[in-house]
């Protein structure tokens, strides 16, 4: 009934090497697959179908937004995921993580919240209005 061996295997349209480095933010759509460091944030384009994955030599020191959003490297920043984040064993989180479905696997760890919903939390005195 549950198939558990289900592979998220995503189609990848730009690859950032491992021995690549990139100093800004980057907008994508599609799918875009981390092995390299990235010091800047990383954002899909609104509406658009895309994922994001970082291996475990990827890093990105920035906060990401995307769909989806597989990580089994590491995050200096909050990630923000409308549907779904898989963690892997090797993933570390520094931030918070919004999502709309998560995964995690022993192993994985998160410095920060878990936001449910796929958004930030609205400040509270947004709230209160």
């Amino acid at each position: 009934m549950f198939n558990r061996s289900e592979k998220h295997t995503a189609r990848i349209d730009t690859l950032i090497g491992r021995s690549a480095r990139v100093q800004g933010d980057i907008e994508f759509s599609g799918g875009l697959h981390i092995d390299g460091r990235v010091t800047g944030n990383v954002r899909a384009v609104p509406g658009a179908k895309a994922s994001l994955s970082i291996s475990e030599h990827g890093v990105i020191e920035g906060s990401v937004e995307a769909p989806q959003v597989v990580l089994n490297g590491s995050v200096s920043g909050d990630i923000i995921a409308s549907d779904r984040v898989v963690l892997g064993t090797k993933a570390r989180v520094r931030g918070n993580v919004s999502y709309g479905v998560i995964e995690m696997a022993l192993g994985a760890e998160i410095t920060g919240r878990l936001i449910p919903g796929g958004a930030p939390e609205e400040p509270a005195a947004a709230q209160a209005s």
